[in-house]
């Protein structure tokens, strides 16, 4: 069976939420990256969580969740240092859902139907709601070499954007797939 690696990327600064957006607790206490790691680590049992060297306090919340921590210092210098470090952190893997830490409201199906299509032989794959294409982001291992080459704070979406036509698109109902928080409204709004 493939090995696809879940990667959690938690390492951003959340500058425009105005504080550790990531540690904040959702509605039912849980923060919002614990709740996103939980429910990564149920679609893919061998999941990794980026970080910067600092976030000490996350790193434990998440290590109690038993998912592993890895630590990018160069994770400072934007997503796709984290990217790269996570791929490098599982370079034998056969793919990689990729997913982001403040992004809690994504269900366990949709991100275990990414994975099953990375899995299932699919180079890229990634899951729409409402028209629009979300997350998580599903990797083939044919992607290894680019993903550790990433640089900056795009991410990978350039590789989506040259191979948009290897892109398996996976429909949903999941308006988890589109909701992110960046600000204190966003979290206020996911309840």
């Amino acid at each position: 069976m493939a090995r696809i690696v879940g990667l959690l990327l938690a390492a951003g600064q959340g500058r425009r939420f105005g504080a550790d957006k990531l540690r904040q607790p959702l509605a039912d206490g849980t923060p919002v990256a614990v709740a996103a790691a939980r429910a990564l680590n149920a679609a893919c049992p061998e999941s990794i969580v980026v970080l910067r060297p600092e976030q000490d306090e996350l790193a434990g919340l998440i290590e109690a969740e038993g998912l592993t921590v890895i630590r990018s210092a160069a994770a400072h210098d934007g997503m796709g240092y984290s990217l790269a470090a996570g791929v490098a952190a599982s370079p034998d893997a056969d793919g990689w859902l990729v997913a982001l830490a403040d992004m809690p409201r994504i269900r366990v199906a949709t991100l275990r139907s990414v994975a099953d299509a990375i899995a299932n032989g699919a180079a890229l794959a990634a899951p729409t709601y409402a028209g629009q294409r979300g997350h998580p982001v599903g990797f083939a291992a044919r992607w290894r070499d680019a993903l550790m080459a990433l640089e900056g704070d795009e991410g990978a979406r350039s590789i989506i954007r040259r191979n948009a036509g290897l892109l398996h698109v996976i429909g949903t109902d999941d308006p988890g797939v589109l909701q992110d928080v960046d600000t204190p409204a966003d979290l206020a709004a996911l309840g």
